[in-house]
């Protein structure tokens, strides 16, 4: 990947900002276990991402500016049903982006950590479990590019679903299990 950013910094100039967007999640029991599956979930959503920022990172920290963005997820905040290799992914990048806020900030570059909640796209067409607060896709790109655009170091949407989220956080165990449990978000 460095050499693919390097080529397109000597074609259009610097990267100013890199938006790292992956996202692929396998529903699955955990009674179903699958190893290989989890690894590449893993290497998409975190090694993928963690590549595309060690390809623009040192540049920036030699220019003394720059933007990371990470696409997250409300699922990084716990773990949900049928969603294990998902949510840990999530969980991974998002304290990897977190990592480099408290690293790279003193060297003039911001990092926006992103955790929108379910999006009407391809991917959630069809489904059949329940995905509360769905947002349009405009509507959901006018929050990122807001959050961006400002340098938000974190931003989560919907609020609705993303209160519902930050509670499930205090919540004992478990509360959290039995509500968890009674409201799977996957099929």
């Amino acid at each position: 990947m460095l050499s693919a950013a390097d080529k397109l910094s000597v074609d259009v100039g610097p990267i100013d900002i890199l938006i790292a967007n992956a996202g692929i999640g396998p529903t699955r029991d955990a009674a179903k276990i699958d190893a290989a599956e989890i690894a590449n979930v893993i290497n998409v959503n975190v090694i993928g991402a963690a590549n595309s920022a060690a390809a623009v990172v040192p540049a920036m920290v030699k220019r003394g500016s720059g933007q990371l963005v990470i696409i997250s997820s409300l699922a990084a905040y716990r773990g949900l049903p049928k969603s294990a290799a998902y949510c840990a992914s999530k969980a991974a990048v998002s304290a990897f982006f977190e990592s480099l806020r408290l690293d790279l900030g003193p060297k003039g570059i911001d990092v926006t950590i992103i955790h929108p909640g379910f999006i009407k796209t391809p991917l959630t067409a069809g489904r059949d479990a329940q995905m509360p607060f769905l947002m349009e896709l405009d509507a959901a790109v006018r929050k990122m590019a807001w959050a961006i655009e400002k340098r938000r170091k974190r931003y989560s949407f919907p609020w609705q679903l993303a209160t519902i989220v930050r509670a499930g956080m205090i919540m004992p165990i478990w509360m959290y299990d039995q509500i968890a449990r009674a409201n799977s978000f996957r099929e």
